[in-house]
């Protein structure tokens, strides 16, 4: 497992869970993005603002969210991405079955379940100066 930042890592038993896949970790936005093969598969979130969507956001796609809510009943859009209907579904870390869709989420990543992770689209390349 790579990481690119020494700080404490939020619900690192998600890292535990994906060894195998040798996940990497990048910060993004505060948060910890999870990284398998060239999928980003999850960001993990524990923050002092917005605590409703503190837990394992899962990178998804809209018409995935119907199969995969009957495995994951805690499952629900990021309300800080606007209340709307998100592609990033977060598995809040105060639901019951926190640790358990977790776990889950990770077997289905470690399986190669199509419906969780995205490609990131490639960043564009800034024009040198000169």
């Amino acid at each position: 497992m790579k990481m690119k930042n020494r700080k404490t890592i939020p619900f690192d038993f998600v890292l535990e869970q994906l060894f195998a896949a040798e996940p990497v970790v990048k910060p993004m936005f505060g948060c910890y993005a999870v990284y398998v093969r060239d999928k980003i598969v999850l960001i993990l979130r524990n923050r002092d603002d917005f605590t409703d969507d503190n837990g394992v956001w899962i990178a998804t796609a809209p018409e995935h969210h119907e199969s995969l809510k009957p495995d994951f009943p805690s499952m629900r859009s990021v309300k800080l991405l606007g209340g709307r209907i998100t592609a990033w579904q977060n598995l809040p870390y105060d639901s019951a079955d926190f640790e358990e869709s977790v776990i889950k989420a990770c077997s289905y990543i470690l399986g190669g379940d199509q419906r969780i992770g995205k490609i990131p689209k490639p960043r564009k390349k800034r024009k040198s100066k000169g």
